[in-house]
């Protein structure tokens, strides 16, 4: 896989991380301010959008594991960690949620 086409797959990793991450900080402000009713639907789409982020990057990852040679360079390693600390945030913000659930009961 050359170089272009692997950056391809790390601006599509970071596109898609990014929209899920600036959703997550929004949702994560609805629910500080009591909001919750839009969580579990942006939720859903945060989690549409990771899923996005992880077929680009299963795409790689298969040419590679199938013996293709793969130029890397510092786009994707760029996506990888957009991706990796937006599945972080996730969880985070999940477990935020939940407790912000619980204080306003």
């Amino acid at each position: 896989m050359k170089k272009d086409e692997v950056a391809m797959i790390g601006f599509e990793i970071v596109a898609y991380s990014g929209d899920a991450r600036s959703k997550l900080l929004m949702l994560l402000k609805e629910a500080k301010s009591g909001n919750f009713t839009n969580v579990t639907e942006g939720i859903a789409s945060v989690d549409e959008l990771l899923k996005k982020a992880h077929e680009s990057q299963t795409q790689m990852l298969a040419a590679e594991a199938g013996g293709e040679e793969v130029d890397l360079g510092f786009i994707f390693v760029h996506g990888q960690d957009h991706l990796m600390t937006t599945l972080l945030l996730r969880d985070i913000v999940m477990d935020m949620v939940e407790l912000y659930q619980r204080t306003n009961e």
